[in-house]
């Protein structure tokens, strides 16, 4: 045959800005952090900055372009985060995207009873259990924000309870500095020392500058505790049109990179090498009442183009997907996650939060996690692309079955049926009739049901009982010393 040394694969992708619209937003960054510059209330980071060659005015800091291009030299080009046992989990360069867990909302619908209740440690359990037995959640984050323990170390019970309950990398917030550092030291525990974790880190931390261009102690603090640590980190303000950020999605990009570079910046000053991200949040919102927009057309165009960006400087990036500003799993729920997830993947943003976000980011739901959980099973097939070569062109398949044959006896049928033709395991695509004998469900209640059965069902690999036990004590040093 004509095709036998012939051997294509082809994947589609998305871009949403041109070379040189890329140019002009960087140099646009550039030139607000010489201008305009940024705060900072962190004296060690102003003496850093100063001996790097910033320009220094009380709290205010400008900061030439060669040292911001020294900087993004000098982080790495992506790196690797790993599972809980060790094992590679996520590449974080080029265009791989990787899913993961929503995190911080005060509420839940709960994954018993429905209802919308505050968010308990439980529910950090049962979200990080679902997020450990889904097959295209990638990695998890603590799901929610706990009401029932201390707020101001919330985050040690979140993570405790977390780590106990996935095997995958966690992001995690950090609620201070201090918080941050026992995390640090319980995953350290986990991965047989600072220099273990270091060398396959399964943690990341996200601290999040306050938009536009404010870096508060703490934050800083946060990112000086995991730059010293080498925690990878996403470095990421949130930026909403028209309030915290210009009101177009230019100007928004521009002062999101301009904030991105500010952070590498800091995190490469505290110790060289340190790994993180080029990242940006900006979103729409109503305009009327204030309210953001957790899925917005404007925040997935501005996060694809960052994609394109990042991978200019060779940087992985950040997105947000598979959520919803819906109160319930519906149609509008499906829609802003398929519509975020997808073009994202193509986009080739790396890592993807909050999959299971509902009501503007104020509630997360097990359910809208394996609804997510089937979208991006659907987004992972399709960019994966065509394989064209003889095999798959089946040309000879062809022949042998002839015209008004059927290919359901041949081998070639049985190779690729698995692999090439998506096979759904929540949406359902049988026939009416067959929906009626199965109870004539809706999507929701499908969703409820398989979370449902991952609760009763799904066996988080355990943590050695002695670790479990160190990990408690860690927490509560913690409690008594940030709650002093």
């Amino acid at each position: 045959m004509s095709y036998a040394g012939y051997a294509s694969h082809t994947a589609p992708f998305l871009t949403t800005v041109n070379d040189d619209q890329i140019h002009e937003i960087i140099q646009a960054a550039f030139l607000i952090l010489e201008q305009t510059g940024c705060t900072v209330d962190h004296d060690g980071a102003l003496g850093l900055l100063a001996s790097a060659g910033a320009r220094i005015d009380g709290n205010r800091v400008c900061v030439p372009r060669h040292v911001i291009e020294s900087a993004l030299q000098q982080a790495p080009k992506g790196f690797v985060m790993f599972n809980r046992n060790g094992d590679p989990a996520m590449d974080l360069t080029g265009r791989k995207s990787y899913f993961g867990s929503s995190t911080a909302s005060p509420n839940q619908r709960h994954a018993y009873d429905h209802t919308r209740k505050p968010t308990t440690i439980e529910d950090i359990g049962w979200g990080a259990k679902v997020a450990d037995a889904l097959e295209n959640i990638d990695f998890a984050m603590p799901f929610g924000s706990a009401q029932d323990v201390p707020a101001q170390s919330g985050d040690l019970f979140e993570f405790e309870t977390a780590v106990q309950n996935t095997i995958k990398p966690i992001f995690f917030c950090g609620y201070s500095s201090k918080g941050v550092e026992f995390i640090i030291e319980m995953a350290a525990e986990i991965a047989g020392g600072r220099g273990a974790l270091a060398q396959k880190p399964f943690i990341a931390a996200y601290p999040e500058p306050i938009s536009p261009l404010q870096f508060p102690r703490d934050i800083v603090e946060k990112i000086r505790v995991c730059a010293q640590n080498w925690v990878p980190q996403v470095v990421s303000g949130a930026q909403f049109l028209g309030f915290t950020a210009p009101c177009t999605v230019a100007g928004s990009l521009a002062l999101a990179t301009a904030e991105s570079f500010f952070g590498i910046l800091l995190v490469q000053l505290f110790n060289g090498g340190a790994p993180c991200c080029l990242t940006c949040s900006p979103g729409g919102g109503n305009m009327r009442t204030g309210i953001s927009f957790i899925a917005s057309p404007e925040m997935t165009l501005a996060l694809t183009a960052q994609a394109q960006i990042a991978r200019t400087l060779g940087l992985p990036t950040w997105g947000l997907a598979g959520a919803t500003d819906s109160k319930k799993l519906d149609a509008q729920a499906g829609a802003e996650a398929a519509l975020s997830a997808a073009l994202q993947a193509l986009a080739g943003v790396n890592i993807i939060h909050d999959v299971g976000y509902m009501d503007m980011g104020m509630m997360c739901s097990c359910a809208m996690m394996v609804t997510g959980n089937e979208i991006i099973h659907w987004v992972k097939r399709f960019i994966s692309g065509i394989d064209v070569n003889a095999d798959t062109l089946a040309a000879e398949v062809v022949n042998a079955v002839g015209p008004g044959g059927n290919f359901l006896t041949q081998k070639h049928t049985l190779n690729y049926m698995r692999k090439e033709v998506w096979q759904p395991e929540l949406f359902f695509k049988d026939s009416y009739d067959a929906w009626v004998n199965a109870g004539s469900t809706s999507l929701e209640e499908r969703a409820d049901q398989r979370v449902d059965h991952i609760l009763k069902t799904h066996e988080p690999r355990p943590l050695d009982q002695d670790i479990i036990h160190t990990l408690k004590e860690i927490r509560e040093k913690g409690v008594r010393l940030i709650q002093s």
